[in-house]
């Protein structure tokens, strides 16, 4: 079964995966369905792994394909890469501002919901982007991305999408909607990352000069949600050292995974 997943198209494997991070989030959405409360240090530990994997992910799968395809197309790598790291970052830093003043002047509780899953929904969006990327890179053979890396990629992304499919229908739940409506507008911000997954293999093969860039661009988004979202949620748990160590360990289990099985 595997074998015959990996024999498939890059574009193919890129679907599959993004279907895989979308089932995710349908998942955690649908905790809305049997309790009305999570672990909080489960949800934690969860989101603190994730953090490490898409870390090493976004190196592993992300940076180091791009520094391989930016010498081969005889460009400087550094300044490529920071261009595109740094675009990626503050695209979805003006985004979330944008997002935030929005939400701020609206009192409207259908208002307050579609924002919510609306800014979910974005930071969906480039890791969808990612790894569809990832998955597009193979094509091109460099020695630096491997399959392995790009399904751990997904995985990564898979991991913390569960909480926050969650962290949607939860409160929607809490704010009078019914589990099942909750549950629909729970799993509706993981929809974005199968279309654009798909979106950002195609773009890679088609104009192969913007994959160092695509790349990086994907590894800032990455950086980015991890920084600004999954590392301060999980930070707030009253055992903060606890979960740097599930930090830890996520960054470990990719690298190994990665540097063993790639």
């Amino acid at each position: 079964m595997i074998n015959k997943i990996f024999n498939l198209s890059y574009t193919y494997q890129a679907l599959i995966a993004t279907l895989f991070t979308y089932f995710v989030t349908a998942l955690g959405a649908s905790i809305v369905l049997f309790i009305k409360k999570l672990n909080k240090n489960f949800m934690d530990a969860m989101l603190s792994c994730a953090a490490g994997i898409m870390i090493a992910a976004s190196f592993f799968s992300l940076i180091m394909p791009a520094i391989s395809m930016a010498d081969d197309l005889k460009m400087v790598p550094f300044i490529v890469l920071s261009i595109g790291f740094l675009s990626g970052g503050i695209f979805l830093f003006i985004c979330d501002k944008l997002f935030s003043k929005i939400l701020k002047n609206n009192t409207n509780k259908n208002k307050r919901t579609l924002m919510l899953i609306f800014s979910i929904s974005l930071h969906n969006i480039p890791e969808g982007a990612a790894i569809g990327v990832a998955f597009g890179s193979l094509f091109y053979d460099l020695n630096s991305a491997t399959i392995i890396s790009a399904w751990m990629l997904a995985l990564g992304i898979g991991i913390q999408n569960f909480p926050e499919g969650a962290a949607i229908s939860l409160p929607l739940r809490r704010d009078g909607y019914s589990r099942k409506k909750a549950f629909f507008l729970g799993q509706l911000s993981g929809i974005v990352e199968p279309i654009f997954g798909v979106i950002g293999a195609i773009l890679v093969l088609k104009v192969r000069f913007l994959l160092p860039f695509l790349l990086s661009f994907a590894a800032g988004a990455m950086i980015y949600v991890v920084v600004e979202e999954l590392i301060p949620e999980s930070q707030s748990n009253i055992k903060k050292e606890v979960m740097s160590l599930f930090t830890l360990l996520g960054f470990t289990i990719m690298m190994i995974l990665d540097l063993a099985l790639g």
